[in-house]
């Protein structure tokens, strides 16, 4: 499954906090979650490195893709 464009809004839902409430198992993900929640970095910069991650990581993310698409 494609991840939705990066302006699409679904990316800055989870940059203020939709991340942490997707269901996964992967650590990595996980990690990236916390690391959000305490960033002081804008919104927009949190949800453009949220849309790099799942670009980058699109065909092992598959389950939680879907939960925000």
């Amino acid at each position: 499954m494609p991840i939705p464009l990066p302006t699409s809004p679904c990316w800055q839902r989870l940059a203020n906090g939709g991340l942490a409430a997707l269901r996964t198992d992967n650590v990595a993900t996980q990690m990236l979650a916390k690391r959000m929640e305490r960033s002081n970095a804008p919104v927009t910069q949190k949800a453009a490195e949220i849309h790099e991650y799942y670009a980058k990581w699109e065909r092992s993310l598959a389950d939680e893709i879907v939960q925000f698409s």
